[in-house]
């Protein structure tokens, strides 16, 4: 969809100082979402969002440990004040956060609105071609 983005790699607990400062810091960076993806104990949605006003999207990572289960649980449960968006673990989660992303966007953004319309469509019509597969 041609979104300008950053990849960004900031531990929650191991440089706590550059999380602050890079949360705090994003809007005036230009930055209107922000997309967080944590393992473990997924602190990082969680802090984010409490040092910004942007929209944070918590995508819990599958682990080893418990499946992500107790990364999704830590980003969900999140007190009230603070919220994070949080989505489905793993790359299901990563997909939609960014579509998510990308929704938030298009509110002043009619020309990605529009892309996400066609890509929604998209979607039907491969979803029913795989029926009328089916059916063949």
């Amino acid at each position: 969809m041609g979104i300008a983005y950053t990849a960004k790699v900031i531990s929650a607990h191991r440089m706590p100082m550059e999380l602050q400062a890079f949360a705090s810091g994003a809007r005036a960076a230009g930055y209107a979402v922000i997309i967080a993806g944590a393992g473990g104990a997924a602190h990082l949605p969680g802090m984010l969002a409490a040092n910004t006003t942007l929209p944070v999207l918590g995508v819990p990572i599958q682990s080893h440990a418990l499946s992500g289960m107790d990364s999704l649980l830590s980003i969900v449960q999140m007190p009230s004040g603070v919220p994070v968006g949080t989505l489905a673990i793993g790359n299901a989660g990563a997909i939609n956060a960014a579509l998510l992303a990308g929704q938030i966007l298009a509110l002043q953004d009619p020309a990605l609105a529009d892309q996400l319309t066609a890509y929604r469509t998209a979607q039907h019509d491969a979803a029913v071609e795989s029926g009328a597969q089916l059916s063949d």
